[in-house]
């Protein structure tokens, strides 16, 4: 279900959607009165959109078929393991999911995913990781270095497997370092070319057979980025001559969403043209696990406002959660844009600067720096926008206020 936001208010805004906006003067997402939601909640409320969620796929998954390959996705359950929202994707079908953790493994399982529709990429992977893991022979596991291998090997020999590999160049959002996680600082991620030979020969020796290559070489990427992203698919396809009886090429995640009024959405056409030049005769499967594509936007976190005080030449704006909640802003620079879900005015030309603030004790607890909002009081509600990915799967008990309420409002 979704509402048409009137024209009026809406005018101006620049993550405005068909199904995210304003309605009567009230912020709805999905139809849902974002605000009414969280008065049935007691405190901080992450709220998830499942028809934008399953628009997000089917985009994804329709600019694959474009290609003229072979395709499969995996959602990325690292960035949202609501259990409800994985129910929601593993009940629509089409769709598999890529894992980090056994944990992750057995949830994945709990929610409806058949073993054979479920990849592992992980790093630092344990022996007792493994031994939990090598339980499911239909189960893919993307080696992430030659140990792995080693090891795999020794407890499962002739099994088949997939190698990560690093193909030394990458991209993320605005070129972000932190978001980058293959190119010319070295990273944990991915078998290097010079420790190919060595990664082979180990494969071989235990009679292991290499059927999956992946590699994931940057988070967030937007048009902006995708010749790099281009130039880091083809680096990464090298591998490929080696490997005769590779079926599957996942070629990772990461595609990005607009966090700023100046962001452009991802090209799809575009990133679909590039992969079908990349692939085209290769006879293999493209297989893609986008995480924050498919519920970042699907998702708001609504805060309470707190206090409003003047400190100096600055209008703080406290609210009733952190950035133990939702830590990418924090962590990666990712703001999550705050909307007042009840304005008392949309003349944007009367708002004034505030600095949203959390309820963390730490100085980094800070949504937003000069942002222009209306007349906010104690009471009033802010939903940050883009928090449905890497928000609450990311969240802590920092300060022991880690507690949040997750809502998934049905399609």
């Amino acid at each position: 279900m979704s509402a048409a936001p009137a024209a009026g208010p809406d005018a101006g805004f620049w993550w405005a959607r068909d199904d995210l906006g304003f309605r009567d003067g009230r912020l709805c997402l999905a139809g849902q009165d974002v605000a009414a939601l969280a008065e049935t909640v007691e405190g901080p409320l992450h709220v998830y959109s499942a028809a934008r969620i399953s628009a997000n796929l089917g985009r994804v998954q329709a600019a694959l078929g474009r290609t003229g390959c072979a395709w499969r996705t995996y959602y990325a359950m690292k960035a949202n393991r609501f259990e409800p929202v994985l129910r929601h994707l593993a009940k629509g079908g089409g769709c598999g999911i890529d894992i980090c953790s056994p944990d992750e493994l057995d949830r994945a399982l709990a929610c409806g995913f058949a073993a054979r529709d479920i990849s592992f990429t992980g790093t630092g992977v344990s022996n007792r990781d493994l031994d939990r893991l090598l339980v499911h022979p239909d189960l893919t596991i993307n080696c992430d270095g030659i140990g792995m291998i080693r090891r795999i090997g020794e407890r499962a020999p002739g099994r088949a497997i997939g190698v990560r590999v690093n193909p030394e160049r990458g991209t993320g959002y605005a070129g972000a370092e932190k978001l980058t996680y293959a190119g010319d600082a070295v990273t944990k991620f991915g078998i290097y070319r010079e420790q190919w030979p060595e990664a082979l020969a180990t494969a071989q020796a235990h009679g292991l057979t290499i059927t999956s290559l992946h590699f994931h070489v940057g988070c967030g990427y937007l048009t902006r980025e995708l010749e790099a992203w281009d130039a880091a698919v083809g680096a990464g396809l090298a591998f490929l001559d080696d490997l005769p009886d590779v079926k599957v090429v996942n070629v990772g995640g990461g595609l990005g969403l607009p966090h700023r009024a100046d962001d452009r959405a991802l090209d799809l056409d575009r990133w679909a043209g590039l992969l079908a030049r990349r692939f085209a005769g290769r006879g293999v499967i493209i297989a893609v696990e986008p995480g924050d594509y498919i519920v970042k936007d699907a998702g708001v976190l609504v805060l309470g406002v707190t206090d409003v005080e003047r400190k100096r030449d600055v209008t703080f704006v406290s609210v009733d959660g952190g950035f133990n909640l939702a830590p990418e802003p924090a962590y990666y620079e990712l703001p999550c844009e705050p909307v007042a879900c009840a304005p008392r005015s949309f003349d944007t030309s009367a708002w004034r600067p505030v600095t949203i603030a959390g309820n963390i004790n730490e100085a980094l607890d800070i949504w937003a720096r000069d942002k222009p909002m209306p007349e906010l009081r104690d009471g009033d509600r802010i939903a940050f926008l883009n928090a449905g990915g890497y928000g609450a799967s990311m969240s802590s008990n920092h300060c022991m206020r880690g507690e949040f309420t997750e809502m998934l409002l049905p399609a």
